[in-house]
């Protein structure tokens, strides 16, 4: 089979990151929900970083009135934080993230 045509896999999860230029909030937040995804989902999610600066169009359609603002479009349900993103226990429980298991420890 040639790989030109082989079927694409769908992406895992969808991000919408809604900031306000490059406010000390945005930046981290924007840091943050890097890092998770490449722990998390590496290779497996979409980010959209949209300023509200540049397409408030776009802000307005999602009814975005804070930023910043994480947006998860797949998988369903959506879900919505406000904030920066630094508090990750709440990030992974409301984005519905698995931490990684523990690392097993051997006992003599």
């Amino acid at each position: 089979m040639d790989p030109t045509l082989a079927p694409t896999p769908a992406v895992a999860h969808e991000f919408c990151l809604y900031v306000a230029g490059a406010t000390p909030n945005s930046t981290r937040a924007l840091r943050n929900i890097k890092e998770i995804c490449e722990q998390y989902l590496a290779g497996r999610y979409v980010l959209r970083i949209i300023d509200m600066q540049q397409e408030p169009q776009l802000a307005q359609q999602e009814q975005i009135i804070a930023t910043p603002t994480l947006v998860r479009r797949q998988p369903l349900p959506c879900r919505r934080l406000v904030g920066d993103l630094s508090n990750r226990a709440t990030v992974l429980a409301v984005l519905e993230l698995d931490p990684p298991p523990l690392p097993a420890i051997l006992l003599p």
